[in-house]
């Protein structure tokens, strides 16, 4: 039997009139032309022209760097994964397995739009947790109204069932029963309820029970649309009050008299210190400028104008300093499964000199930027390189542009990347808008937030013509 990637091959005999093609064989062809033989699986997307605009142009300004940072990112990244649920189109059965490829096929394109931004792959994996805890949550619900749920043992309980169950198809009742009693999986949970499975209406006619049926499955539909796009404002809400939640935990961790650290500008550690000096907590601040960018320089300015005690220093003056120091708090880029962080560079250098010191590292984030990949995985990019301008100016080194070795490579590199990597072995604690958590924690709250099988964000190709 020849492969399915073979091509049928015939040279025509010019001797012969009866038998035209008398030598035949087959020949394997090329990748291009194999290409040609594969079904082309239809986007999503396609029968969402509006949609693809917003799409677009969410790509366009991640690539072009104009929407940085994870608060923001992660935000119109769940915006956007809003309206791909609302506009998508759902069979009547397999409701969350349509959800689920739609909201893969953006995914796909984000993520590679900007894979530093690690905050995007989070909201795309929690929006997919989202769709399969509903469609667990609806087709428990389904259960339920069809009285297969495990309920209590008493007699009463176990007469009610067995009236519900009046009328069901014995192939009906056992596959719901398997069902429920297997462990959660992917097939499991993408698996719909049999249309055999619905209880017979009482009805006049075969057409008024038909129509019911299809008005019922239409319901659960729009019923299954409608608690992923709540759930999914709900994680808007999070993502906007994050900042005010991690801030209420403030006076738990910042004491009287005390000096704190930190490395840079957040808006998350920004607002833990407004919130201490708020409820009369009396305080110095410590502020490393974070070259090359300075931007401990406008943190400093903030707090100030708040009415902080606050001393700016330069980064390598940070050991120096660490001494007179009672804890660091920081804030983070990225929060990976085995605890470590990804963070503005030069925070690893303050992680080493607290641990040296025994002064606490004090992590503040918020639970969009917990990522469930590890710092190994292929996926993750941990660093990005910026401008050579933030260190040296162009007009410094342009002459030494015409000059180079003989292999004709040139001799100055500037090298100026953006983010360091913390081991968890630095930090002594996280705060996030869920409350404090010790590193080893870390994969508790992955779990709860994230699905295994949502890990790789790419979708499955279905072949068949």
């Amino acid at each position: 039997v020849p492969d399915r990637f073979m091509r049928y091959n015939s040279t025509t005999n010019l001797e012969g009139e009866k038998n035209i093609f008398s030598a035949r064989k087959w020949e394997p062809v090329n990748s291009q032309e194999r290409a040609t033989f594969l079904p082309r699986p239809c986007s999503p997307l396609s029968t969402m022209p509006d949609v693809q605009g917003l799409v677009s142009d969410f790509v366009l300004n991640l690539k072009r760097r104009k929407i940085e940072g994870s608060h923001a990112c992660a935000k119109q990244a769940a915006e956007l994964l809003r309206q791909v649920v609302s506009h998508q189109r759902v069979p009547y059965t397999n409701q969350a397995a349509a959800l689920i490829d739609a909201v893969k096929a953006v995914g796909e394109q984000l993520i590679n739009a900007n894979p530093v931004e690690l905050a995007v792959g989070n909201i795309v994996r929690r929006v997919l947790h989202i769709i399969r805890e509903e469609d667990v949550s609806s087709t428990a619900s389904a259960l339920e109204g069809l009285g297969l749920s495990a309920g209590s043992d008493d007699d009463d309980g176990h007469v009610e069932r067995e009236d519900h169950q009046v009328g069901l198809s014995p192939a009906a009742v056992a596959a719901a029963a398997r069902s429920t009693l297997r462990a959660p999986s992917l097939h499991t949970l993408l698996e719909g309820i049999p249309d055999s499975a619905t209880p017979p209406q009482p009805s006049s006619s075969g057409g008024d029970s038909e129509g019911k049926s299809k008005s019922d499955r239409s319901l659960r539909t729009r019923k299954l649309k409608h608690d992923v796009i709540e759930a999914i404002n709900e994680l808007i809400s999070d993502i906007d009050t994050c900042h005010e939640q991690i801030s209420e935990q403030a006076v738990e961790h910042i004491h009287q008299n005390e000096v704190i650290l930190t490395l840079g500008r957040s808006k998350t550690v920004k607002e833990f210190l407004y919130a201490a000096k708020d409820k009369n907590r009396s305080f110095r601040v410590f502020i490393a400028e974070g070259a090359p960018r300075y931007q401990g320089h406008v943190l400093a300015k903030e707090l100030v104008a708040k009415g902080l005690q606050t001393t700016v220093i330069t980064d390598s003056a940070v050991f120096a300093m660490i001494s007179r120091v009672n804890m660091v708090i920081v804030g983070a880029h990225a929060i990976m499964a085995n605890g470590g962080v990804i963070a503005p560079v030069g925070l690893n250098m303050v992680a080493l000199a607290a641990q040296r010191h025994a002064v606490p590292f004090v992590v503040v984030a918020g639970s969009h930027k917990l990522c469930p990949l590890y710092p190994h995985n292929p996926e993750v990019l941990l660093n990005e390189l910026k401008s050579p301008s933030e260190l040296l100016d162009f007009g410094e080194f342009s002459d030494c542009m015409d000059f180079g070795s003989r292999n004709g490579a040139p001799v100055l590199h500037v090298v100026n990347p953006a983010f360091d990597y913390v081991p968890p072995k630095l930090v002594s604690l996280f705060i996030t808008d869920t409350g404090g958590h010790n590193p080893s924690y870390m994969y508790r709250l992955i779990a709860d937030y994230y699905s295994a099988d949502d890990i790789v964000v790419q979708r499955r190709l279905i072949s068949g013509s």
